[in-house]
């Protein structure tokens, strides 16, 4: 079995063939698909897609970095709303992101700070979105005398990074397709970090994985994510299965 715990299934890329590439990723053995929010406007249609999947799909709630706007302050509002309401299996996702814009910087470091607190407030896993503002992230969960359990997202980081992330403790490294591309360096680092603090992602319909680089992702890409740290490890894609499956169910139901 594997989980991929990190898949936009609700975006608008899939709507033409979204229950087939569910079901045929389901066949593959991919079982369980976690859903990171990004802002109000995908909240229905990842809901929706819960309803139709009740056993496989699992919202998280959260406003991503690239969502913070003039209109934060709303944004968080309606966050807080549905956390209110309901339960999550996390919230994400979350963090700072300066690769495109660096405008709301200090409203992004705020909005990442308020998630986390209420992740502590709820005991919910966060799920961290981190692009060009690791020592930003870092410095702020240094911050924090304790922390939730998370994820870095795509983790694209050097050894460095995954040493001071993992000594956080309870916090695990999001590896896709970013793995498997020629000179990411991605692989040099899941070389030398142990098996137990890796889980799978796709980050669908982003960042598919060779020989599909470049084009749509979809969650069915699990096993070939497995395969290549497989290899890197020189281990059976079954061990891959087994360890980061359990990882995932550590993070987001123990």
């Amino acid at each position: 079995m594997f989980i991929d715990t990190h898949t936009h299934l609700y975006s608008e890329e899939f709507n033409d063939d979204r229950t087939y590439l569910i079901d045929a990723a389901i066949a593959k053995g991919v079982t369980k698909f976690y859903l990171p929010n990004v802002d109000s406007e995908s909240i229905t249609g990842m809901l929706k897609l819960e309803q139709h999947y009740p056993e496989n799909c699992f919202p998280m709630m959260g406003l991503h970095p690239c969502s913070v706007k003039e209109n934060y302050m709303q944004e968080l509002a309606t966050v807080k709303k549905w956390l209110d309401k309901r339960p999550f299996s996390a919230i994400g996702e979350i963090g700072i992101d300066l690769y495109w814009d660096k405008t709301f910087i200090k409203e992004q470091e705020l909005v990442f700070k308020q998630q986390i607190d209420w992740a502590l407030e709820f005991n919910y896993t966060i799920v961290i979105h981190c692009r060009n503002a690791f020592d930003e992230i870092y410095a702020i969960l240094k911050s924090y005398l304790k922390l939730p359990k998370g994820i870095f997202h795509c983790f694209s980081g050097n050894i460095e990074q995954a040493r001071q992330v993992l000594a956080l403790h309870n916090f695990k490294l999001g590896i896709g397709g970013v793995v498997t591309f020629k000179n990411s360096g991605l692989d040099k680092v899941v070389e030398q970090i142990e098996l137990h603090h890796l889980v799978l992602e796709t980050d669908a319909p982003y960042l598919a994985p060779v020989p599909f680089r470049g084009k749509r992702n979809e969650s069915g890409y699990i096993p070939l994510i497995a395969e290549k740290i497989a290899t890197l490890k020189g281990i059976t894609i079954e061990e891959v299965a087994l360890a980061t499956t359990k990882n995932a169910l550590e993070i987001f139901e123990s």
